[in-house]
């Protein structure tokens, strides 16, 4: 039997249960006033460098992110500018942008990405799975039939077929164009 690799080196540092950028250096970057420098969501709005932080898309109110730890290729986070942990904190503009950014990135990844489906949520506080719970966002995560395998079940890991670079390439050259 001839066995395949099977390469996703960024998915390291999550089965190793590392927390990522909080102690990075926050020099230089300028955050918005109730900003959480800790936040990543916040470095993200804070960094110009989209590259850098996977930033497929600024709004003015709203900011999409690859997901560092993807459940899948194309997992989306789509969250407000502004530190902000729940639903009822957001102004009208913002939750608007919100829900226009969603179905913007739904209808980008389904050209550029061709899923067969999407699985799309937020998890409010801890207790529901919040990660982030300081900083709200949404998920948008495409699906394809057979796209769980049992890596997932017997070790704990998913198997991404695509860089999150690669992936930034292919959405921003895709999703490029007038931002409301």
């Amino acid at each position: 039997m001839q066995y395949e690799r099977l390469w996703a080196p960024w998915r390291l540092g999550y089965v190793q249960g590392e927390k990522g950028e909080a102690d990075e250096a926050i020099d230089g970057l300028i955050f918005l006033p109730e900003a959480d420098p800790k936040c990543f969501l916040c470095r993200c709005v804070a960094d110009p460098d989209d590259r850098k932080r996977h930033v497929v898309q600024r709004g003015p109110l709203t900011i999409t992110v690859l997901n560092r730890y993807p459940y899948n290729n194309g997992h989306l986070l789509i969250a407000p500018r502004r530190h902000c942990g729940r639903l009822d904190q957001l102004s009208t503009e913002e939750h608007s942008e919100l829900m226009q950014r969603v179905t913007q990135m739904v209808g980008g990844l389904e050209r550029v990405l061709k899923p067969a489906g999407f699985n799309i949520g937020l998890n409010l506080g801890e207790v529901a799975g919040a990660g982030l719970p300081g900083h709200f966002h949404w998920h948008v995560v495409p699906r394809w039939s057979g796209d769980c395998n049992f890596m997932s079940a017997l070790a704990g890991v998913r198997v991404i077929p695509q860089s999150l670079d690669a992936l930034w390439e292919l959405l921003t050259g895709h999703l490029a164009g007038p931002q409301t």
